[in-house]
């Protein structure tokens, strides 16, 4: 099922991990970029990233040091597929068909969702990280339809 509140594209606004204890971590940053879109017909695409990312030191795109290739790839995400919506749960489910985390395709990753006015806060089921259990908020503001 589509929701027709989704359809259109999103700028992010914050993105927060929360551990059980209430620690915060800035996952990408605390002035993170990210772009979220999700069509009528069912697709969507999602990119996040830190805005503080190292440039390579040689400016070619293949040929990044080990370590820049590292800070490049942690401070980056990005995946696509399609997405259907269940109301009653108030989650979406991403169907993932390629992803920057090459574990990630062929998943599906369901978010929890809010609306409030144009902004759209997605939340993640808990994840581990580092041995350690977060849950992502991503705060997103519509910026078209």
């Amino acid at each position: 099922m589509q929701n027709d509140q989704f359809v259109g594209a999103w700028k992010l606004v914050s993105c927060e991990a929360r551990s059980s204890n209430g620690e915060v971590v800035y996952l990408y940053g605390r002035d993170p970029f990210g772009i979220l879109t999700y069509d009528s017909s069912g697709n969507m695409s999602v990119l996040l990233m830190r805005r503080d990312r190292p440039r390579f030191a040689s400016g070619e795109l293949l040929s990044g040091t080990p370590e820049e290739i590292k800070a490049a790839f942690e401070g980056f995400n990005a995946y696509c597929g399609t997405y259907d919506v269940n109301e009653e749960k108030r989650k979406v489910t991403h169907h993932v068909e390629g992803s920057s985390f090459p574990n990630w395709v062929g998943t599906d990753q369901v978010r929890f969702f809010e609306f409030s006015g144009d902004q759209l806060l997605l939340t993640t089921p808990p994840i581990t990280r580092g041995g350690e259990q977060l849950t992502v908020h991503l705060m997103w503001a519509r910026i078209r339809k």
